[in-house]
C-alpha cells in the first residue's frame, strides 16, 4: 500500500471514528453502563468490606471504569450498523476492514481514555494522588486500546442483533471483574483464580493502576505494559480476521 493510499485511509477512519462518536457514544446509556455501573459496584463493595485502602478501592475503580466504557459500544457498532443496512455504504466507500477496526477502535479508545479522568478525579478529591502520573498516562492509553479491541473481537459472530452481542459481552465481561485484582488482590486468589487472573488484560491493567496509586504491584511492570501490547495485537489481528470472514453474512 502506497503512502497516498495509507493517508487515505487514515483519514476515512478517523471520519468512522468521529461517526461513532457523535452517533453512539455520545449517548445516556454509554455513560450510565461505562461510568455509573464501576461507580456503583465500587460503592456496593466498599460499603462491606471497610477494611480496604481507599488507594486500592480507587485503583480498582479506575479499572472496572475503562474496562466497561471501552467495551460499551465497540461490539455492537457492526450489529447496528448491519441492522441500520449503512454497513454496506461504508464497505462500498470502499474501505478496508483494517480502516473499518481502526475507526471503531479510535472512538473506543478517545472515549474511554476522557472517561479515565473520572475516577481520577474522584481520586484527587479524596486526597489520592497518583505516584507515577506519566505510567499511568501511559497505561490507561494502552488498556484503552486493548479492551476496545476486546470489544471489536466480541463483535464478530455474524448477527444483526445487537442484544446477542450484548449478552456475549455480558457473560465475558463481568466475570473477568471479579477474577482481575479489581475487588480481591491476585495474590489472595485461589489457585485456580490465580491461574485465570493471568489469562484476563484486565488483571495488567488493575496492576499497573495500583502501581500508580499504591505503589504496590503484583507482576513487573514491564511484564504488565507487555501483556497489555500482546493482547492489543492479538486481539485486532483476530478480530480483523474474523470480521473479514463473517461480514460477507451481516450484509
Amino acid at each position: 500500500m502506497n503512502p497516498e493510499s495509507i493517508t487515505e485511509q487514515a483519514k476515512r477512519a478517523f471520519a468512522i471514528a468521529k461517526k461513532d462518536i457523535r452517533i453512539y457514544y455520545a449517548k445516556g446509556p454509554v455513560v450510565i453502563f461505562g461510568l455509573f455501573m464501576p461507580l456503583f459496584l465500587f460503592l456496593a463493595f466498599a460499603a462491606g468490606n471497610r477494611g480496604l485502602s481507599m488507594p486500592f478501592l480507587i485503583s480498582g475503580l479506575l479499572a472496572m471504569t475503562i474496562f466497561f466504557t471501552a467495551t460499551a459500544v465497540s461490539p455492537v457498532i457492526q450489529p447496528w450498523e448491519a441492522q441500520a443496512r449503512t454497513l454496506e455504504r461504508l464497505i462500498a466507500c470502499p474501505v478496508t476492514m483494517k480502516t473499518l477496526i481502526a475507526g471503531d477502535m479510535f472512538a473506543s479508545v478517545i472515549f474511554g481514555i476522557g472517561i479515565a479522568v473520572v475516577p481520577i478525579g474522584i481520586g484527587v478529591i479524596l486526597g489520592i494522588i497518583p505516584l507515577h502520573p506519566f505510567i499511568l498516562a501511559a497505561g490507561i492509553i494502552l488498556a484503552s486500546i486493548c479492551f476496545s479491541a476486546l470489544g471489536l473481537l466480541l463483535s464478530t459472530p455474524a448477527t444483526n442483533v445487537p442484544s446477542n452481542i450484548m449478552m456475549l459481552s455480558s457473560l465475558l465481561k463481568f466475570p473477568l471483574i471479579f477474577i482481575s485484582g479489581v475487588f480481591i488482590p491476585v495474590e489472595q486468589l485461589p489457585f485456580a483464580g490465580q491461574v485465570l487472573a493471568i489469562c484476563s488484560p484486565l488483571t495488567y491493567f488493575t496492576n499497573i493502576a495500583r502501581y500508580c496509586i499504591m505503589g504496590t504491584e503484583t507482576f513487573s511492570l514491564f511484564t504488565n505494559f507487555a501483556a497489555l501490547a500482546m493482547f492489543s495485537v492479538l486481539f485486532t489481528a483476530v478480530a480483523i480476521r474474523l470480521h473479514a470472514r463473517t461480514i460477507s453474512r451481516r450484509i
